[in-house]
């Protein structure tokens, strides 16, 4: 069953090659494990991305559409909704998701980076989700430093 998670924080460092984004267990969904605290993992990202995510967190606007800005558009102007995101993988410290669409009826599983993803629907407010087999995963490998 999938784990609803949120964004705690994001770290930019603009002199780095990457970037840092964690996601933290969302307590109201389900109890924490073991000593009560929130399970939560860090995501390497890049810059723009970074930069798109913490843009959008704050609301600022820009006066022509970014490329989140764009996808946001054509899945609006297509009659979808990005009703969540999906942390569905982690293979070889590499993160995979679905953007998770509905239009009409049916539900449309889109494969995105989670960076992607998590910048398209956190102005939105989009629930995140992780599969718990990733999130044991991601709890087991060793990550960057936070």
């Amino acid at each position: 069953m999938p784990v609803r998670m949120e964004l705690s924080r994001i770290l930019i460092r603009e002199l780095n090659d990457y970037q840092i984004i964690e996601l933290r267990e969302m307590s109201e969904d389900s109890a924490p494990p073991g000593n009560g605290e929130a399970r939560s993992f860090p995501i390497v990202i890049g810059l723009p991305e970074a930069q798109a995510i913490e843009r959008r967190l704050k609301g600022v606007t820009i006066k022509r559409p970014q490329t989140h800005d764009l996808l946001q558009n054509v899945i609006r102007e297509l009659d979808g909704e990005l009703e969540s995101i999906s942390i569905t993988d982690l293979n070889e410290h590499t993160f995979f998701a679905t953007l998770d669409v509905r239009k009409g009826g049916e539900l449309l599983h889109i494969d995105a980076r989670p960076s992607d993803a998590i910048a398209l629907g956190i102005a939105g407010d989009v629930p995140i989700y992780v599969a718990e087999h990733v999130l044991d995963s991601a709890l087991s490998e060793d990550g960057p430093e936070l």
